[in-house]
């Protein structure tokens, strides 16, 4: 990303346009200003909890909002490229820069995609953006020219900016080179998998009703979906859950297919100590407790995710120890050991980029080894915990081997741990009877004392 010009008023990024609350000018406003929030730091998620917020918007106006702020995401590398060749210094504030990102993201959708907007009401509601923010209203013609030059020399200006990794691949450098080192004959359908929207996949509790059966449901509703698994369910089109027959009454939950292999390999019983370390946002936890009737604890490092952990097993009408401490620290447990351990442990996200776009610009090539040591001790932790015989079932969402089965291959030898079948690194998928982000599974059983 190129540098800026120097600011010497900070930037009012918690001022309240005043613009319809239907209207294409403030989704574009309160994207940039999520997209402004994730170049400072924050993750996407909370950025649009706190737009939301702060612009008090109608139902109507947050989707818009989501939806222009993810597009912006999956192509910020190939939007602040054409920036470069359009402008000779960075916008600024961050939000101008958000605001002519989100707008190059509708104008110049994926190929094969269709335009979410008319060019021109994109332009148009761009500049009355522009001139609704007291930061950046002295720019609105400068937003206006380089909208218009970018319609009026799209082919050439595209075709300059993709000799460029950026804005071809849309990851940073390091993360290219770094995908491309460990897959190096699959790196580019790995990139390409990432920048593609994800699908909505339910879990069907087994508890309450039969996969087909709930098929059968979704029929009726006029809601066209498919099988992957014994409980994964893909639907055609994503919609929102209100509109997800079972939902609220705890029928379903959202999951992806590739973190629902997680509780069966657990090989539950009824009656064991089940252990779900790093539990947040519950999925797993659910999931176990929809397989067997099992003493789980689930504990988490950080006490508001801990609580969407309540509330999803409270739709579900089930209930766990809830716990919120920290998974390296064994401070929290009474010395009862359990029969099984489920380690879903901090990694980069790599694997979940398709449903989490932010997380290619928030990371560091230097958080992989950090991530991977911090892995390491919650993992000899979490074994100290665990029965002779118990299996601990260790789970990541990384695709760098440092994060997986290096890690795994560490893990094994430092305890003598036995190893069992596991589907390993599962790369991310789409098509006929899959659709998975990217996880790593590894088995290991410790052995009779």
């Amino acid at each position: 990303m190129r540098e800026s010009h120097e600011v010497t008023v900070a930037p009012q990024q918690d001022y309240r346009p005043d613009l319809k609350a239907d209207s294409l000018a403030l989704a574009l406003l309160g994207a940039a200003n999520a997209v402004a929030r994730v170049r400072g730091g924050t993750a996407l998620p909370q950025a649009l909890s706190i737009v939301f917020s702060v612009y008090d918007v109608t139902p109507q106006a947050r989707g818009a909002i989501q939806d222009i702020a993810y597009r912006t995401m999956r192509q910020l590398g190939r939007s602040e490229v054409l920036l470069g060749l359009m402008t000779t210094k960075a916008p600024e504030p961050a939000m101008l820069d958000g605001l002519l990102c989100a707008a190059l993201a509708l104008l110049d959708p994926p190929q094969d995609t269709p335009p979410p907007y008319e060019a021109f009401t994109v332009v148009d509601q761009a500049v009355h953006a522009a001139a609704h923010h007291p930061d950046f209203a002295h720019a609105k013609a400068m937003v206006n020219a380089v909208l218009r030059r970018f319609l009026r020399e799209r082919p050439a200006l595209t075709a300059e900016a993709l000799k460029q990794p950026l804005a071809r691949w849309n990851y940073p450098q390091w993360w290219i080179d770094s995908t491309r080192a460990a897959y190096p004959d699959k790196w580019e359908a790995i990139l390409e998998a990432g920048n593609v929207h994800p699908p909505l996949t339910l879990r069907v509790n087994a508890r309450r009703l039969d996969t087909d059966a709930y098929l059968a449901t979704l029929a009726e509703a006029g809601i066209e979906a498919t099988r992957l698994g014994s409980t994964a369910v893909r639907l055609a089109q994503p919609v929102n859950v209100s509109q997800i027959p079972g939902f609220h009454d705890g029928l379903v939950s959202v999951q992806d297919a590739g973190a629902q292999l997680a509780a069966p390999l657990l090989d539950l019983q009824d009656g064991m100590r089940v252990l779900d370390a790093c539990a947040a946002p519950g999925g797993k936890s659910g999931h176990i407790l929809e397989s067997a009737d099992v003493e789980l604890t689930s504990v988490d490092a950080d006490p508001q995710r801990l609580a969407r952990v309540r509330d999803n097993l409270g739709r579900l009408g089930l209930e766990a120890k809830l716990v919120a401490a920290d998974a390296q620290s064994a401070a929290w447990w009474d010395g009862v050991p359990f029969d099984r351990i489920l380690a879903d442990v901090p990694c980069t996200a790599s694997g979940i980029v398709r449903r989490h776009p932010d997380i290619r610009w928030l990371r560091r090539k230097s958080d992989t080894l950090q991530l991977a040591t911090l892995s390491s001790k919650i993992l000899d932790n979490l074994w100290q915990m665990l029965l002779p015989n118990g299996k601990l079932l260790f789970v990541t969402c990384s695709l760098w081997p440092q994060e997986s089965e290096a890690q795994a291959a560490a893990f094994a030898a430092r305890h003598d741990a036995i190893r069992l079948d596991a589907p390993g690194q599962l790369l991310p998928a789409s098509g006929a009877g899959q659709d998975h982000d990217g996880l790593f599974y590894a088995l290991f059983q410790k052995r009779a004392a």
